[in-house]
């Protein structure tokens, strides 16, 4: 089970940390990822991390960052310079493609979601 945390409302160019902690699984055993979805639109990557390191939508490089500790079982989701259009429901996600996926098929656990909203 996976439990994300952290959204809230924050104004253009502000900064959001996101986090995700799970329970009844192993990090380290997967990959993790981060996906948003606005409203109306589908549920897009973000960014991942596995064995093969990170990877970034280009929409959020260079903005956003990712990062795991095995040890507590989280994942975070270090967010700078934020944009209108990074509004959207955030989640975290786990997959047992250890050298990382973008594809939201590919996740096998789910977090429940959390808000960010940025206003211009």
């Amino acid at each position: 089970q996976l439990q994300a945390s952290g959204g809230g409302l924050v104004q253009a160019g502000g900064s959001l940390r996101l986090s995700c902690a799970a329970s009844g699984l192993t990090f380290s055993s997967y990959s993790v990822g981060w996906f948003r979805q606005a409203p109306g639109k589908e549920r897009d990557f973000v960014a991942r991390n596995s064995r093969s390191g990170t990877y970034y939508a280009d929409s959020v490089k260079g903005r956003f960052a990712i990062s795991r500790d095995n040890a507590k079982n989280t994942v975070s989701l270090q967010m700078n310079s934020l944009k209108p259009e990074d509004t959207a429901v955030y989640y975290c996600a786990a997959s047992r493609i250890l050298y990382g996926t973008i594809y939201k098929g590919d996740y096998d656990y789910w977090g429940q979601g959390t808000q960010v909203t940025v206003s211009s």
